[in-house]
């Protein structure tokens, strides 16, 4: 399983919001490099960097510090928020994002989507599913659709997504441990799927049960941040 640390950016500060709520956030560091370095010297390869403006405003806003930490560490990169047009798809990937972190457009551009898939290559996006009891939410959490989980990732595999990542929006920033039950039932309908887990997890123990249930990955970040679980014991997760 392999451990994914979490950035979320305001104003260029790293953040947590509690269940998608922009009036519920903590500030944890003004500065996202030394955040990122720290991932880094302890053993961590991954990066998920969520542009919290950017998914509010609808384009890309923090690509900057996207900049700044792909080219101080060899951290790879997903970005995502605010991800709209080529323009803002160019900028994530020319700023060092390895992968663009999709969710709002594959509901509400689904035909570009699939065109930038087939130009750029399905390797290129990480397909987020948010969800409030089952359902798919957009534009940052802020918008509940009736379209339901299972046929939104079955029609995406459809058209060539090879890494999914899921959010229970109920359980993000909670610390009350991650949704097994529904990533139990994905896995169930999409056993062959590289798929992440995000939101909940608040201890090793998570981790345990998610290794158990058969995930790909599992994204943290306030477990991190208020010291649940410490970045030596998750990159002994990632190594085992």
């Amino acid at each position: 399983m392999e451990i994914i640390p979490a950035i979320d950016i305001i104003e260029g500060k790293c953040v947590r919001l509690t269940k998608g709520d922009y009036n519920q956030k903590k500030i944890y560091n003004e500065n996202p490099l030394e955040v990122a370095l720290a991932f880094e010297d302890a053993g961590l390869s991954r990066l998920h960097l969520v542009d919290l403006d950017g998914a509010k405003a609808g384009q890309v806003k923090n690509w900057k510090v996207l900049e700044k930490i792909a080219s101080r560490t060899q951290l790879k990169i997903d970005f995502g928020g605010g991800i709209k047009t080529e323009k803002d798809l160019s900028i994530v990937f020319d700023s060092g994002a390895i992968m663009a972190a999709i969710g709002s457009m594959a509901v509400k551009e689904p035909e570009l989507l699939a065109h930038w898939i087939r130009a750029f290559g399905a390797a290129k996006f990480f397909l987020g599913a948010d969800v409030k009891e089952e359902k798919i939410a957009v534009s940052g959490w802020l918008e509940k659709t009736n379209i339901d989980i299972y046929q939104f990732i079955g029609q995406w595999l459809e058209k060539g997504v090879e890494k999914i990542f899921c959010t229970d929006i109920s359980k993000d920033g909670l610390l009350e441990g991650p949704s097994l039950f529904l990533y139990g039932k994905i896995l169930h309908k999409f056993p062959a799927v590289y798929f992440v887990a995000s939101g909940g997890v608040s201890s090793m123990s998570d981790l345990d049960d998610l290794e158990e249930l058969g995930v790909s990955g599992a994204i943290i970040g306030k477990a991190i941040y208020e010291g649940r679980v410490n970045l030596p014991e998750l990159s002994m997760v990632n190594n085992r």
